[in-house]
């Protein structure tokens, strides 16, 4: 079985020795008239209850002791988690401005590359009706000079 915590010594009036306190050693003392035994019987008892409130006034410490360290405890977890949050808050409004940066780049590139292909589409379109252009004028030479075309293409055509 568990020993319970040495209590400090008490004081002579309530039933403590004179003497430093002797753990479990006990002197024989005098023989005593029968009266006193009643007197040190009610002394025990008294004893007892005030070992009781000395042990519920020590557990209620020790309760508090805990309890505001317990307090200490959350407080400090609380203060942490809400500097990482802020860091997480700091981190993720960086992470959106990137975002929104890099989908601006890739906007901008797009409708270059848009740009470009238009570009070359007219270029292909300029180049068409250039030799669109040269195939009428040839076309009207022929009709002029009364030659059909020497195309390799077309050999049934040649006369």
């Amino acid at each position: 079985m568990a020993q319970a915590p040495s209590a400090p010594p008490m004081p002579p009036a309530m039933g403590g020795s004179h003497h430093g306190s002797h753990h479990g050693v006990h002197h024989a003392a005098p023989a005593k008239p029968r009266k006193d035994a009643g007197v040190a019987k009610a002394l025990s008892t008294n004893n007892v209850g005030l070992i009781k409130a000395w042990e519920d006034s020590e557990k209620a410490k020790v309760e508090n002791k805990a309890n505001k360290k317990l307090s200490n405890v959350g407080t400090w977890e609380r203060s942490k988690q809400a500097c990482i949050e802020a860091q997480q808050r700091k981190y993720e409004e960086k992470l959106e401005k990137k975002k929104a940066l890099y989908f601006e780049k890739m906007q901008n590139k797009i409708a270059e590359l848009h740009k470009e292909a238009e570009e070359k589409r007219m270029m292909v379109e300029v180049a068409k009706n250039e030799e669109r252009q040269k195939v009428e004028e040839m076309a009207e030479k022929y009709r002029a000079a009364g030659h059909t075309p020497k195309n390799k293409m077309l050999p049934c055509f040649h006369s």
